[in-house]
C-alpha cells in the first residue's frame, strides 16, 4: 500500500494510527511525505519515501514556506493558500508517486484528501484511491452550505434553496478563479476537466472516503458520497518518550485547567494566545499554553502567575487533565479534545476553521467567539460559560463515549483492505453515519 500526505502536521497526524495498524497486520506500506516526518513515519513501521526538496515545506510555518502569503487574510488568503500549497504542487507530486509505483506496484493509494498528486497518480495509473480526511467532510451536498462560510446545515425546502444559491454564487463568482486554476492544473498533466463545483473539479472523488471523527460531530446529509465512512478519532500515536515539564504536578491541584492552542501552523500570537492569556490571568484556573511552533512569545511576557507556556505537550498526556480547550478551530485538536470529553471555546480564523467552529456549536460541545469579536472580555466570558454550564461537558462526554466505541484504526484498516481486495469497488451501502 502506498500512502501520500501533504507535508504538514495536520495532514500527517491522522494517518499515523492507520499506517501503524496496516503494518501490524503484515502489509508492506510505503509513505510519501516530507522529511520532517520521517521519524513519525518509521515509528508506524512504514517505509519512508521522501518528497523532493522543491515540494517539501514540512517543518516550516506557512509564511516561511511561502513568504508571499505573509499578511494575507480572508478569502484571498484561503484561495492563494489552496492554489500554492495544494494545486500547483500536485503535478510534480504525481510524477514522483508514479515513479514510486513503477518500482512498488501498490494495491491501493491512500492519501489525505488534499494531496491531489495522489489523486492524479491514481487516475493516471488506475490504482484504487482512498482518502483519509485531514478535516471536515469536504464534498458538496444539497443539505449544506459551501465550505468556509461557517453556516449550519439545513435540509428543509427553504434551506436547500439557500444552500443551492450560496453554492451557485461561490462556484460562479467567489471561487471562479479556483475553478479555472483546477482546470489548468488538470490540463497540465493530461487529465480531462471535471464539471463539478469549484474545489471539487480538481480531482475525481475516491473509491473510499474515511472521515476521522464520529457521526455526532458531522452534519447529516441525504447525499453522502458512496464509500464514505466516519471511522472515529485519529489523533496520532503517543510519543515514544515523554518528559513531563517541571510544573506537571500542578495539573492535580483543585482548580480547573484551561488549554490554549493555535495548533502547529498559526503564528498570530497577539490575536488568540495573548488575548486569552490576559483574559484568564485573574481567574482561578491553571492556564497551559502550547504554541505549536517557535513563535514570538515575547508578546506573552510577562506571563501571569497562573500560566505555563510550552512549545508542545502531547495531547495523549495533557488532555485527560484539561477542563476546557481554547482553540482557533484546528480539526485534529478539536477531535482530540472531544475524544477526551473536553468542551471547547472556538475562535475560528481562516480556511475551514469557521466550519469546524460551527460544528462545535451545532453539536453542543462548545462556545464560538467569532474572530471579529475576540477580546479579553469575550474570551473570559466564554471560558466561564463552558466551565459553569454543565451541558457542554455532558455533551462532550457523550461524544467521547462515541469516540471510545469507534476503534478508528481497525475500522479504517478493514475498509482499506476491502478496497484493495475488491480493486476499488466499495459497497455503496456501507456508509457509516
Amino acid at each position: 500500500m502506498l500512502i501520500a500526505t501533504t507535508p504538514a502536521q495536520g495532514h500527517v497526524v491522522s494517518m499515523l494510527e492507520v499506517a501503524h495498524e496496516l503494518t501490524r497486520r503484515g502489509h508492506e506500506v510505503r509513505w510519501y511525505t516530507g522529511r520532517a516526518f520521517r521519524r513519525q513515519v518509521e515509528q508506524t513501521g512504514a517505509h519512508f519515501e521522501p518528497m523532493s526538496e522543491e515540494l517539501d515545506f514540512g517543518g516550516k510555518s506557512r509564511e516561511e514556506a511561502f513568504p508571499s502569503h505573509a499578511g494575507l487574510s480572508g478569502l484571498k488568503n484561503f484561495k492563494i493558500g489552496v492554489r500554492d500549497i495544494f494545486y500547483r504542487t500536485a503535478p510534480a507530486q504525481m510524477e514522483e508517486l508514479l515513479a514510486i509505483l513503477e518500482r512498488f506496484p501498490a494495491d491501493c493509494i491512500l492519501g489525505d484528501d488534499m494531496c491531489y498528486g495522489a489523486a492524479f497518480a491514481s487516475e493516471r495509473s488506475g490504482v484504487p484511491l482512498g482518502w483519509l480526511a485531514n478535516s471536515i467532510y469536504i464534498l458538496g451536498s444539497r443539505d449544506t452550505a459551501p465550505i468556509g462560510r461557517g453556516v449550519p446545515p439545513s435540509s428543509t425546502p427553504l434551506g436547500r434553496i439557500r444552500n443551492a444559491l450560496m453554492t451557485f454564487v461561490s462556484d460562479r463568482i467567489a471561487m471562479r478563479d479556483m475553478r479555472r486554476e483546477a482546470d489548468l492544473t488538470r490540463d497540465s498533466v493530461g487529465l480531462p476537466r471535471l464539471t463539478t463545483s469549484a474545489m471539487e473539479n480538481i480531482a475525481r472523488p475516491p473509491a473510499l472516503y474515511l472521515v476521522g471523527t464520529v457521526p455526532s460531530f458531522e452534519y447529516p446529509r441525504s447525499d453522502l458520497h458512496p464509500g464514505t465512512h466516519f471511522v472515529g478519532g485519529l489523533i496520532g500515536l503517543p510519543p515514544e518518550d515523554f518528559e513531563p515539564p517541571a510544573w506537571w504536578g500542578e495539573l492535580e491541584e483543585d482548580r480547573p485547567v484551561a488549554l490554549i492552542t493555535q495548533g502547529t501552523t498559526a503564528n498570530d500570537v497577539e490575536w488568540l494566545l495573548a488575548s486569552a492569556v490576559r483574559a484568564l490571568a485573574d481567574q482561578n484556573v491553571l492556564v497551559v499554553v502550547t504554541t505549536g511552533t517557535d513563535l514570538d512569545v515575547d508578546k506573552l511576557s510577562p506571563l501571569p502567575d497562573n500560566v505555563r507556556l510550552e512549545r508542545f505537550v502531547p495531547y495523549h498526556h495533557l488532555l485527560p487533565h484539561v477542563d476546557v480547550m481554547l482553540t482557533n478551530g484546528g480539526y485534529n485538536g478539536v477531535n482530540a479534545a472531544l475524544a477526551h470529553g473536553v468542551p471547547l471555546v472556538v475562535t475560528p480564523s481562516s480556511e475551514e476553521k469557521p466550519d469546524v467552529a460551527a460544528r462545535a456549536q451545532w453539536a453542543g460541545v462548545g462556545v464560538v467567539v467569532k474572530k471579529a469579536a475576540v477580546s479579553e472580555e469575550s474570551l473570559s466570558k466564554a471560558v466561564r460559560t463552558v466551565l459553569t454550564d454543565e451541558s457542554y461537558r455532558r455533551r462532550a462526554q457523550e461524544l467521547a463515549e462515541e469516540f471510545r466505541n469507534s476503534d478508528a484504526p481497525s475500522r479504517a484498516a478493514d475498509l482499506i483492505e476491502s478496497m484493495a481486495d475488491s480493486q476499488g469497488q466499495i459497497p455503496t451501502g456501507g456508509v457509516t453515519h
